[in-house]
């Protein structure tokens, strides 16, 4: 593969900087600025996403996976002009482009993607800083750059922003009479969160024998609630055609006991 061109020499060089050293990490090539690009997109997308491409002399499935996370293809074409710039002695001020572009791309994945810290830092420890991986690095990195932070400010200023915020969990309130029912009253509901809330209505499906995941278990408990605030009489059956029958056989008995008694007495 090293005698031909995947989408520019400076890309294919890279490549092949890297498949020539990954085993021997501490080495310059395997440090140098342009396998640590390579490194860095194997961290943001994964090896394969980047090498089958290359071994495929595929470059539209390159973009494809350079472009799953919502980096475009028109910044992705910038970043391989200069990465091509740079290689060509070009323009030195390729060196913090390029490095930023690698960060914008991270940052597309960390906002698509719950990103573990362990996550993040393996690629902050990838970007040129006074702290960088590698001492070859950070002599790189004083080299190059004007601010040697420049390119971690950049990278932590892009995570703040971007930093995902959750949002806040609906509080759902049951019949309030439940509550009180509980000794909940509505000032302690009113200050509990979302999660101590919830933990409530748990208590109060259980308390009324209601499975809390039924589909109508609102309605279960309106019921439950108004058969607790009205309770039956004893006679009652719990049918209210079986209570009419059974009251009017109690009438029934009644009359024909106050008609024996009468023919008695008379």
């Amino acid at each position: 593969m090293d005698n031909k061109c995947f989408i520019n020499e400076a890309f294919t060089y890279a490549i092949n900087e890297y498949l020539s050293s990954k085993n021997l990490p501490e080495s310059e090539k395997y440090n140098s600025f342009f396998a640590v690009v390579i490194r860095s997109l194997m961290t943001i997308y994964d090896e394969l996403d980047i090498l089958n491409p290359f071994y495929f002399n595929d470059e539209t499935l390159l973009y494809t996976n350079m472009t799953k996370y919502g980096y475009g293809n028109v910044e992705i074409d910038e970043l391989f002009k200069e990465l091509q710039k740079y290689y060509d002695k070009e323009n030195d001020d390729g060196f913090i482009f390029i490095e930023k572009r690698l960060v914008d791309m991270f940052i597309e994945k960390y906002k698509s993607m719950n990103l573990s810290e362990d996550e993040i830092n393996k690629f902050r420890i990838l970007l040129y800083s006074p702290k960088a991986q590698n001492p070859l690095m950070v002599s790189y990195n004083f080299l190059m750059a004007n601010n040697p932070n420049e390119i971690i400010d950049y990278f932590e200023k892009q995570l703040e922003e971007n930093v995902k915020v959750e949002p806040e969990p609906i509080k759902e309130t049951l019949n309030l009479e439940a509550y009180e029912i509980l000794k909940y009253s509505l000032e302690d509901i009113k200050n509990m969160s979302a999660n101590e809330l919830d933990d409530v209505n748990k208590k109060v499906y259980n308390y009324f024998d209601i499975n809390a995941n039924a589909i109508n278990k609102k309605y279960l408990l309106d019921k439950a609630v108004y058969d607790y605030n009205h309770p039956k009489s004893a006679l009652s059956t719990g049918n209210g055609y079986v209570d009419i029958l059974f009251i009017l056989s109690i009438i029934a008995t009644l009359v024909m006991v106050i008609f024996i008694i009468t023919l008695i007495i008379l």
